[in-house]
């Protein structure tokens, strides 16, 4: 059965507590997820997005327990990715004819994704839909993240239907976020944000404030994935979220490393070890690209000013899992970040210079030519190591 969330509007998503990879095996989902799809009901009544295709006939049936199908007036798709829109073919079998309020670029994504000829109404800014004592108002939130997204406010209500906007791969009996561990909540939020959010940070930017400057009453925003926020955790997801699309750092300097004798790392902990005598306030850390989740890594290249990459060269490049890495973070955009290279070598050495290639590449500020040490360091190189830490921290 559905959760009721006000008098009108009932949670009817799917919680998935088995989840632990999305976007097939590219983000890392330890804490479960959850799809979540509302009900409203006034005078008329609408359900807004479904749940992943996995589960679409548990949804549709369940869903016959909360209403009698033939009830349901209009569909509204906020986003058509799959985890939203999966169950809406094994849906539309039992209501063929009814409206589907979605964006233009909405629904060529849904024609694409299913081939059926639904009974499309697009919608843009601004547009509404009476529904009795209640109106949802669309607003537009293309590339939050994909070029079809849309939120849908309900007024009476008071409540923002975001999407993925302030969403978190996050299972919970739960519907607020207040009845939550609210840092695990948060710390799950700042991963959604950076490992799906931050290449459009731009975008995110100029609707929240769009969305603002609205000035709708909020009492609460319902996101697709995770918990509700209400009541002054809205003030607090929402500042957070201008802050992260605001270049966000803190003083922090990530070192990633992979290594295969060991001399990389020996390089690395120098480097910390010059940083931290430098800048002991700076929160300093290491992280072995090979055996750390890539997705917490680029979380912490998130938070982090600047970041040092080392390889040992291998096959004249570098390692296979920097490679990866490095190829992921040129993809999230970050801004404003700096960073230099490094790696241990034996007898060509050119995995520092393509890593300090790629990083500019990816557009970060590459501060030196990064430091490159043959075989094993010994005394005197470590030595250098951890100096080049020190004037790391000088330059960041």
């Amino acid at each position: 059965m559905g959760k009721r969330i006000t008098d009108k509007v009932t949670w009817v998503g799917k919680i998935d507590w088995e989840l632990k990879t999305f976007h097939g095996d590219e983000l890392s989902t330890f804490s479960g997820s959850s799809y979540n799809a509302y009900l409203i009901r006034d005078e008329k009544t609408v359900l807004i997005d479904t749940v992943w295709g996995p589960y679409d006939k548990e949804f549709v049936s369940r869903l016959k327990e909360e209403i009698d199908l033939q009830e349901i007036d209009y569909v509204v798709m906020q986003h058509n990715e799959s985890d939203h829109s999966g169950a809406l073919l094994e849906l539309m079998r039992e209501i063929p004819d009814v409206p589907i309020y979605c964006t233009k670029k909405g629904e060529g994504i849904l024609r694409g994704l299913y081939h059926q000829d639904w009974n499309y109404v697009n919608v843009k800014t601004g547009d509404t839909l009476e529904i009795g004592e209640s109106t949802l108002t669309f607003i537009e939130a293309s590339m939050l993240h994909w070029p079809d997204t849309m939120f849908t406010y309900m007024s009476g209500e008071n409540i923002l239907f975001s999407n993925d906007g302030f969403g978190q791969h996050y299972a919970s009996e739960m519907i607020y976020a207040d009845k939550e561990n609210m840092e695990k909540i948060i710390e799950e939020a700042e991963k959604y944000y950076c490992n799906i959010l931050n290449p459009f940070s731009m975008f995110v930017t100029k609707k929240v404030n769009e969305v603002l400057s609205m000035n709708l009453p909020l009492d609460i925003v319902a996101p697709s994935h995770g918990v509700c926020w209400r009541g002054e955790d809205i003030n607090k997801i929402v500042e957070l979220y201008l802050k992260w699309a605001d270049s966000y750092q803190e003083d922090r300097i990530t070192i990633l490393y992979d290594t295969m004798w060991q001399s990389t790392r020996h390089m690395a902990q120098a480097m910390a070890y010059g940083i931290q005598q430098k800048s002991p306030e700076t929160t300093v850390k290491l992280m072995n690209i090979s055996k750390e989740d890539k997705n917490d890594v680029l979380v912490e290249v998130f938070k982090s000013k600047a970041i040092l990459v080392g390889s040992p060269t291998i096959n004249n490049g570098y390692s296979y899992a920097i490679a990866g890495i490095l190829e992921m973070i040129k993809g999230l955009k970050f801004k404003n970040k700096k960073a230099a290279a490094f790696g241990s070598y034996g007898w060509s050495g050119e995995a520092c210079k393509m890593i300090s290639e790629h990083l500019e590449d990816a557009g970060f500020q590459v501060v030196n030519e990064g430091l490159r040490v043959q075989w094993a360091p010994d005394e005197e190189s470590t030595k250098t190591c951890r100096e080049f830490g020190e004037s790391f921290a000088t330059l960041v």
